[in-house]
């Protein structure tokens, strides 16, 4: 007789105030104070934020940590961490070392690769942020980036 390992998944939100999303600078904000200040201009870290179908945070996720230009990120294991968490909306994020908040090609290609998964989901991905120390870029707010197959929802610039 085969033994097999018992997977359990299970939080608990009572009692607990959780944070609505109603803005790109709130999500800047609560990603930020949930962020180490001491490695932002160190190394590229990538996290996501789950939110609930209200648009309230349930948590925010650790995806990867990388080097000074760049960082894996899972899209299988983000999206594994988002169906655990039964999220119905998420934020990703990551920062840039240098500063500097235009995305980079691979950040364009790897938002649109998240956005093909996440619709095959039904999750619905709300926006990319890339942050800095002093301010972030948001992929919803930006029109040069937005088009037909790009269906984020916009998001207050606040």
């Amino acid at each position: 007789m085969n033994v097999l390992a018992e997977i359990k998944v299970s939080y608990n939100r009572e009692g607990m105030e959780r944070e609505k999303i109603t803005s790109c600078r709130i999500a800047y904000n609560i990603i930020l104070d949930n962020w180490n200040k001491d490695t932002l201009e160190l190394q590229e870290e990538f996290k996501v934020l789950l939110l609930d179908r209200g648009n309230k945070v349930l948590g925010i996720y650790p995806l990867s940590k990388g080097g000074l230009s760049g960082t894996v990120v899972d899209v299988k294991l983000l999206f594994a961490v988002s169906l655990k968490c039964n999220s119905s909306c998420i934020i990703i994020c990551h920062n840039h070392p240098s500063g500097n908040l235009a995305p980079s090609d691979a950040d364009i290609k790897l938002t649109e690769k998240i956005i093909k998964c996440a619709e095959l989901l039904d999750i619905e991905m709300i926006d990319h942020l890339i942050i800095t120390k002093n301010g972030f870029y948001s992929f919803t707010n930006s029109r040069a980036f937005l088009n037909e197959s790009m269906k984020l929802n916009r998001c207050k610039k606040e």
